[in-house]
């Protein structure tokens, strides 16, 4: 799936979620889960040489990766990203973390997001960043495995 705007993709702005992806990966796994946006504010949760990891692109000024700790040998996996909101209002951060078959590999935090949308033409893709990249994936954006099925949850 490809080029969901605003109006159809799942709305994350200033709230809590949770993000699953049932996948097969091969041994250095790379490429783009789901993301949403582009160069100037998104976010995208990948495989990076064989690691989860999760980007959010501020505004294009300023750029955080959390990265799992552990490389993924060829099989297939449930990998997750969870985003605890801080609350209080638009635009604050919070704290994110990857985890694999349940298990918590990584953790970091956001000290802002986006309060508004990240863009009206970078849009929502699944398996590969169709515009402008979000983050730096290396040499192909398109995801190197197979993805069975992507969650994504709104939390209150």
């Amino acid at each position: 799936m490809r080029g969901m705007g605003v109006d159809i993709f799942i709305d994350l702005r200033n709230k809590g979620y949770s993000m699953t992806a049932d996948v097969e990966v091969g041994a250095n796994g790379n490429g783009v889960i789901v993301c949403q946006g582009g160069r100037f504010g998104g976010l995208s949760f990948y495989m990076k040489n064989g690691k989860p990891a999760f980007g959010y692109n501020f505004l294009g000024l300023e750029s955080t990766e959390i990265v799992s700790s552990q490389s993924l040998s060829a099989g297939k996996y449930l990998i997750g990203y969870d985003f605890a909101y801080d609350g209080g209002g638009p635009g604050k951060g919070g704290v994110g973390t990857i985890t694999i078959n349940g298990k918590k590999v990584a953790e970091g935090r956001l000290e802002r997001t986006q309060p508004g949308v990240f863009s009206v033409d970078d849009l929502a893709d699944v398996g590969m960043d169709e515009g402008t990249w979000v983050m730096n994936y290396g040499k192909s954006d398109k995801f190197s495995g197979k993805i069975n099925k992507v969650t994504i949850e709104q939390k209150k």
